[in-house]
């Protein structure tokens, strides 16, 4: 479709690929194909039946659903009444599950059936909105205090002649997607029609996406790339995606085989596991040529460029709530540690200080972002109007990012704002530390963080998981930090964990870190007896 037009919505999207490739393939989950033709009739009677269980134009609503075609088509479907999706992080259960649905005002909850004793917990009593559970296969146990439904029965007894679907505008909600919540409740962040389709068009550009590509994930639904990359962007490029229902080190190439995959979409945790594994017989002969991941350490961008013959994408940066706000023009080469250039043709980009004062060229700020295009961004939080009014100060969005600019457009992500360090008058990112650390061979997965000093500012504190069956002392990563950091960086703290406190989503909870402190299990360089010189 070529830059998405600022009037176009994900039906238009669909619409398109209907009329381009019907019934050629659009997605696969793990064998089970479905054709665009095939979403659009299913989708279309799952909608009259959502109709019927009195779902319209505004009502949200929610998806406890694994990678598998009936969340394709709840999405589709709500889409289709005006409605709005809010598809929910399958880890979640009790207090998080409950949030969410409380939180979203969900008037009908769909949730695969060895997850129903969740929806169980939460449902009874009854929440004040949630009018329906729709059962998708057999349920682990009953649910109760809401009306249930068997997501078979219900599309078998759905009316033949679905009509015509709502008419939706490129503002209006397509669906939320919620924030971690790493330091408070999660929010909703209120996704338009417009913004995914401009999204997945950026995303398709950016990878030059080629209409005979078929593009591999394991990245969940319920995550706003594998939304737009996968279902929307497929429509918009053609060819066709393929989702696992899980992340597996060992069944990755043999996917990437079955499926004929020229491009796979990974986090940048993931592309490091794959790098780190054996070598498996499908990974020669095989037609991948992109991996798109982030962030790369530049290790692990050479095993995947010589090791595996795939060039690798990770000059992008952005957040659910506007993306991209960089990205990498199609046929320029990135610069080491770039996540490509400030995306002007969609957004004004700046850095800025606390006061919102612009910092100069090469200086270190927080990245701000406005939309240039209508739709371009969320729609704000879900019934948080003063949290929405606190990320526009200004009339800018601000990311909570650190970043700087050079010369030519080039944005360097530095760290997360509250995430950054200072040490004896110097900055220090934790985000350049841990890509760092993750280049020594025993780390499997590191946290840096601070810890309050004794003298005033921040002390580095260095918290990692190992790489199973790997011997390391703390005193020897310690050593090895001096001779590859500068003098202020190398961490006084060393803890060795058998992993690191995460959120649902996987982030890891930083804050937590920083309030445990030194533990009976840390190790302190000064009280060791370490010395080093300082130049």
């Amino acid at each position: 479709m070529g830059d998405a037009d600022a009037r176009t919505t994900v039906l238009d999207a669909l619409a398109h690929r209907l009329a381009l490739d019907p019934d050629g393939p659009y997605l696969d989950f793990e064998g089970t194909a479905l054709s665009a033709r095939a979403v659009d009739e299913t989708s279309g009677r799952l909608a009259a039946a959502l109709a019927g269980l009195g779902v319209g134009p505004g009502d949200r609503v929610a998806t406890l659903l694994e990678n598998r075609p009936e969340q394709v088509l709840s999405f589709f479907a709500a889409l289709k009444l005006g409605a709005v999706q809010v598809p929910i992080n399958t880890a979640y259960k009790g207090d998080f599950l409950r949030h969410q649905l409380v939180d979203s005002g969900a008037r009908v909850f769909v949730v695969q059936g060895d997850f129903a004793s969740r929806a169980a917990l939460v449902t009874n009593p009854p929440l004040a909105e949630l009018e329906a559970v729709v059962v998708v296969g057999e349920p682990d146990t009953a649910v109760g205090g809401v009306a249930v439904h068997d997501w078979a029965a219900l599309l078998d007894q759905a009316p033949a002649d679905v009509g015509p679907p709502a008419t939706v505008g490129p503002a209006d909600l397509a669906c939320f997607i919620y924030t971690a919540g790493t330091t408070g409740p999660s929010k909703g962040c209120m996704l338009s029609h417009h913004y995914i389709v401009s999204l997945a068009e950026q995303i398709a550009r950016a990878w030059q996406r080629r209409p005979d590509d078929v593009v591999l994930t394991p990245l969940p639904l319920f995550h706003f790339n594998a939304i737009s990359v996968c279902v929307v962007g497929t429509l918009l490029s053609g060819g066709s995606a393929s989702l696992a229902r899980r992340f597996s080190v060992s069944r990755f190439w043999p996917e990437v085989r079955r499926t004929g995959a020229t491009m796979v979409s990974l986090l940048g945790s993931l592309a490091i596991l794959i790098a780190d594994a054996p070598d498996h017989p499908d990974q020669v002969g095989h037609r991948l040529r992109l991996c798109a991941a982030a962030p790369i350490p530049p290790p692990i961008d050479r095993i995947w460029r010589e090791r595996f013959g795939c060039a690798t994408f990770s000059g992008g940066y952005g957040l659910t709530e506007a993306s991209l706000i960089s990205m990498l023009p199609a046929g320029e080469e990135n610069r080491d540690g770039a996540a490509g250039k400030s995306n002007q043709h969609e957004f004004d980009v700046a850095l800025v200080d606390d006061d919102d004062q612009p910092v100069a060229v090469g200086s270190i700020g927080e990245i701000v972002c406005r939309p240039r295009r209508p739709n371009l961004m969320f729609a704000g939080y879900w019934r948080r109007p003063d949290d929405t009014v606190a990320v526009l100060r200004n009339l800018w969005f601000h990311t909570g990012d650190l970043g700087r600019l050079d010369d030519d457009g080039f944005l360097y992500f530095v760290d997360r704002k509250k995430d950054y360090l200072r040490r004896r008058g110097e900055n220090i990112s934790s985000f350049e530390l841990e890509r760092i650390f993750h280049g020594h061979e025993a780390i499997q997965d590191v946290a840096v963080h601070s810890v309050p000093s004794d003298v005033a500012e921040d002390e580095v504190k260095v918290t990692a998981v190992l790489v199973e069956g790997v011997t390391l002392s703390e005193e020897a990563l310690c050593r090895w930090a001096i001779d590859s950091l500068p003098y202020f960086a190398v961490p006084r703290y060393v803890e060795f964990r058998a992993d690191l406190p995460r959120n649902p989503v996987g982030r890891v909870l930083k804050y937590q870190l920083r309030e445990e402190g030194v533990t009976a299990d840390t190790w302190d360089r000064e009280a060791s007896g370490i010395t080093f010189e300082r130049r």
